[in-house]
């Protein structure tokens, strides 16, 4: 399943959007989920279809999540990450590690319905975003996340976004068996195997965290690997691991 690191970033030609006539935006820290569930005889991955109507990443297969809100770093969680996920998601950045891991279970239950947490009131007042997910007798947990990736989107996009990918174990994480449900984000949302995954109209930058999962399970230890950290320099594309 590894990807070579020339794919980890799409061409400019690849029929996403690029604009070269003003100045680039700077990114925005966002969090995404990669839910696997191990219900059948190969691990199945959640994924879902960007609507065409998107500046970002249109019509592409993706996995759920969005950007960082101020409010998701004070949201109250009845655990937290595990220290070793905490210090590599401090790297070279000044936003509480907790935020990202929070904001993956906000952006999930947002855009499939899926509840990541547990059957509990919701601990404290919930922030204006967080009132549905109270709504559903819910309350989050981090302690089943693992850092897996971080991604810059590449300069000339008319949005970028700074991205943590999380793994965790659906069966684990998932408050009930509930079907994701297609929603204004994400559509077709379906349950696939990694080389089923493969096969759809992917970001190269999804295609190479898929790889990343793939070695993770594979070893079946989802720390196997130290996370790699993707961005664009004026030299081109980096990869180093955190």
């Amino acid at each position: 399943m590894a990807v070579k690191l020339g794919s980890a970033y799409d061409k400019e030609d690849d029929g996403d959007i690029i604009q070269k006539d003003r100045p680039t935006p700077r990114p925005r820290d966002a969090a995404t989920l990669i839910l696997v569930r191990r219900d059948q005889a190969e691990p199945r991955l959640l994924m879902g279809k960007r609507s065409g109507r998107h500046d970002f990443m249109p019509d592409k297969y993706v996995f759920p999540g969005g950007r960082v809100d101020t409010a998701d770093g004070r949201v109250p969680s009845l655990s937290e990450l595990r220290q070793t996920v905490e210090q590599k998601l401090a790297h070279k950045t000044r936003r509480k590690p907790r935020a990202f891991g929070l904001t993956a279970i906000r952006e999930t239950f947002e855009e499939t319905g899926l509840i990541v947490g547990r059957a509990s009131d919701f601990p404290g007042r919930p922030a204006v975003d967080w009132l549905k997910y109270a709504e559903q007798r819910a309350a989050p947990c981090l302690k089943g996340f693992t850092f897996i990736g971080r991604a810059i989107t590449p300069p000339y996009r008319p949005k970028r976004f700074d991205a943590r990918f999380f793994m965790a174990e659906a069966e684990d994480v998932l408050i009930d068996e509930r079907p994701p449900v297609d929603g204004a984000e994400l559509h077709d949302l379906q349950w696939v195997t990694l080389s089923d995954a493969m096969n759809l109209d992917l970001p190269n930058v999804t295609r190479f965290m898929i790889g990343e999962i793939g070695e993770r399970l594979e070893k079946n230890d989802p720390e196997a690997l130290r996370p790699p950290f993707l961005r664009w320099t004026p030299g081109g594309h980096s990869r180093d691991r955190i």
